[in-house]
């Protein structure tokens, strides 16, 4: 299928708590997801909350890692949307199933950009779509 991206959305059950809980390792392992999946780190933002639980984004270059725990539960969400073809989202979420000890996940995978979708609804023609601009696009907008 002729898609733009892939977004996987994550339950994560039966975490550890502590590991849910530590700003920094959170942080620390979203990062190495993106890594590990060959993804390129533009920026990330993380938030410790009071008493407790940790938000946080890691911007791609091909999209976005997120997250939010409830170490109270051992829960954590988790959406990892990819753009591209080189990129495996997968390869995230083996890693952060691995680093943040959950036994039990669930996920739904969504096409993003769906190709044939853009073009029934875009008032434009498109020969092909791409993730990345070709290069006369990229003449154009400078």
């Amino acid at each position: 299928m002729e898609q733009l991206g892939r977004h996987i959305l994550v339950e994560f059950y039966n975490c550890d708590k502590e590991i849910l809980n530590d700003h920094g390792l959170i942080e620390e392992y979203m990062k190495n997801a993106a890594i590990e999946a060959k993804a390129t780190i533009v920026q990330s933002a993380f938030h410790m909350f009071n008493p407790w639980g940790v938000s946080g984004a890691v911007i791609i270059q091909e999209s976005h890692l997120t997250i939010h725990t409830w170490p109270e539960y051992g829960y954590a969400a988790v959406d990892l949307f990819t753009c591209g073809d080189t990129v495996d989202p997968w390869v995230a979420f083996d890693y952060l199933k691995k680093t943040l000890k959950s036994d039990k996940t669930e996920t739904t995978e969504v096409v993003r950009g769906e190709a044939g979708r853009i073009r029934h609804f875009s008032p434009e023609k498109y020969d092909q779509i791409h993730f990345k601009p070709v290069e006369e696009q990229e003449k154009k907008c400078v």
